[in-house]
Parts: structure tokens; sequence; C-alpha cells
């Protein structure tokens, strides 16, 4: 699948090239991306300030191989917007197959056009728990036994 589109909106479309690109070395920059006072949630994580954000993005290339988002699609709404992408990985155990989380990102901006709020959505069950050798094969059966 192709990336989203450049947006006409200069706040998305910067936010867009950092998450598509982002490296282990953009993390130390991201306070250029988010309000130092950001609240960030995934379903892993909440935390506040800009230090925990690099604190998530650091693990995240730390632990995994290869990470990567491409964002597919943007709704924007003044200081609002809600991208939906794909996030490619392999983890560093096992046979490092390609993992593909679905999700979408809602995001708020400042005045000053850097990130207030990002939200994170997405299915940890469906998209990455079946995804994994042993955890998955259990979700998949009872996702069997509590399908009618």
């Amino acid at each position: 699948m192709s990336a989203a589109p450049r947006h006409a909106d200069a706040r998305v479309a910067r936010v867009v090239e950092l998450f598509e690109h982002l490296s282990a070395q953009d993390v130390a920059r991201l306070d250029a991306f988010y309000r130092p006072d950001v609240s960030f949630k995934d379903p892993f994580n909440e935390v506040s300030g800009v230090a925990q954000v690099q604190r998530i993005f650091a693990h995240m290339f730390a632990s995994l191989v290869n990470p990567r988002f491409v964002v597919h699609d943007m709704a924007v709404d003044g200081d609002q917007c809600f991208l939906s992408w794909d996030f490619h990985f392999a983890t560093r155990r096992g046979a490092r197959q390609p993992i593909t989380v679905r999700g979408g990102t809602h995001l708020r901006f400042a005045s000053d056009g850097r990130i207030a709020l990002h939200r994170d959505y997405w299915d940890a069950a469906e998209e990455l728990y079946e995804k994994l050798p042993l955890l998955g094969a259990l979700m998949r059966w009872l996702k069997r036994r509590v399908n009618a």
C-alpha cells in the first residue's frame, strides 16, 4: 500500500512526514513536534510530557526490528486530525516474521503547531496478540470459543 499524499495543512504534513520516516535518531528531536506537556495514550501507555513520549519511541526502536508507520488517510478539522495507519515491524525473538498492526491516531495541535494530545487507537488483541507465535494460538482459540 502506498503512503498518504502530502496534506495541505502544514502541521499535518509535517507530522505525517515525521511518522513515516521516523528513525531512532529522530527520538531526540521529538520536542520540535510535541509540546512539553503533551498528553499521550495508546493501548499500553498513558503518559504526560515529551520526555515520556521520547521514552516510548526509544523503547519501540530498542525492542522491535525495522518499525515503521505508513499513513493512509487523514481527516482534519481545525486543530485536530485523525490519521489511519499501518505499523510494520518484526520482533527481535523467534522467526522475526513481519507483523502489521492497523490503527489510528487522534492528534490535537497547540497554537504553536506542536502536538498537545496524541491518542492511538488499535485493537491489541486482534492486531498484535493474535499474531504472536505462542500467545496468538491461545488468542485464536479463545476467539473461536466465544464466537457464535
